[in-house]
């Protein structure tokens, strides 16, 4: 979601935001509400419960919605090491690798990527298991291309359902998913003029911002799905360092006052204490009972509401699209195209 530009209008966010969250985007067709509505039943709220807490990204006042936004240390602040070398490189996508526009093609060419970036992926982490070290070169190759044939269908919707009614069920289902949630961040997004501004560093290692999600949904009950569904449309999973114009800062995005509330006294850019600070957020307005206005209250948008909702879905079916999702890369909407600035 892919970082860069407005998240949302209404908020006036820092353009780099809403081209993080349009990396993750496809665009076959709209949202289904029947769907989106199952991935997180809403409940009514109570009259206590009515006026959620500030936005962390803003300080304002939440708004009541019906629907909607280097080396692995094994540690807390591990990084993620840099991919390794595989011995098969060649059969390997290249950063740049041509996109199929043949509906018949682009369907081979997802499946085939997908397929094979599972396998990578249990490779990765021991079929099942948590991810050890770095991910290995394949693996980054692979959710970089697939990560990119969503970008391409995002904004090719006729190209795109065609393709798609000639996958698999399962994986037709899972592309839709993604598409509805990409292009609807897409549909957000502003150009920014230069994306250079924008700091950009390799994110802590997977397994321990794994640990972190997890502990936080011990704590607080909020589903570790998506609270990494949260961190990954925010910064791509602490890939971007820059705090937006109007100061919301660390890896979820916190404005200073709002931190001070919902902070606990942690540091606002360390990853551990940034998860469990959205956690208590998103239970203090909602959450896990209303997913939708706790999210709503994080982000005024329904179309990022909507996104977190199917991107969490897509990690509870399949625990490997949790780690696909870590290593899509960041995207810059510029005035002159878009760019992209992190990953190989």
């Amino acid at each position: 979601m892919d970082s860069g530009t407005e998240i949302s209008r209404r908020r006036g966010r820092l353009a780099s935001w809403a081209a993080l969250l349009a990396v993750a985007a496809l665009a076959a067709c709209g949202t289904d509400p029947a769907s989106t509505a199952a991935a997180a039943p809403s409940a009514p709220a109570s009259a206590a419960e009515r006026t959620p807490p500030p936005s962390p990204s803003t300080g304002k006042p939440g708004k009541t919605g019906q629907s909607g936004k280097a080396g692995e240390s094994g540690e807390a602040g591990g990084r993620a090491a840099a991919p390794s070398a595989s011995p098969d490189e060649a059969a390997l996508p290249a950063p740049d690798e041509r996109i199929p526009r043949d509906p018949a093609k682009l369907a081979k060419a997802l499946e085939t990527t997908t397929r094979r970036l599972h396998d990578a992926i249990d490779g990765w982490t021991g079929d099942g298991g948590t991810a050890k070290g770095g991910p290995p070169r394949a693996v980054v190759l692979q959710a970089l291309y697939q990560q990119r044939i969503y970008r391409f269908t995002a904004r090719n919707p006729g190209v795109a359902s065609r393709a798609f009614a000639r996958l698999p069920a399962r994986l037709a289902a899972e592309a839709r998913d993604n598409t509805t949630a990409i292009r609807g961040l897409l549909e957000l997004a502003h150009p920014v003029k230069d994306a250079s501004k924008f700091r950009i560093e390799e994110p802590p290692a997977a397994s321990a911002l794994l640990r972190h999600f997890k502990k936080a949904e011990r704590r607080f009950g909020v589903e570790w799905e998506v609270l990494a569904s949260v961190m990954f449309a925010e910064t791509k999973f602490g890939r971007v360092r820059s705090p937006s114009y109007v100061g919301a800062k660390g890896p979820m995005q916190f404005m200073p006052g709002t931190w001070k509330a919902y902070g606990m006294g942690g540091d606002i850019h360390d990853p551990g204490d940034a998860v469990m600070a959205a956690a208590n957020y998103l239970h203090a307005s909602g959450a896990p009972r209303d997913y939708r206005r706790a999210l709503y209250a994080y982000n005024h948008s329904r179309a990022y509401v909507d996104a977190i909702l199917l991107h969490a879905r897509q990690i509870k079916r399949d625990p490997r699209n949790y780690y696909a999702y870590y290593n899509w890369q960041v995207f810059v909407i510029t005035t002159k195209g878009e760019r992209r600035i992190s990953g190989p």
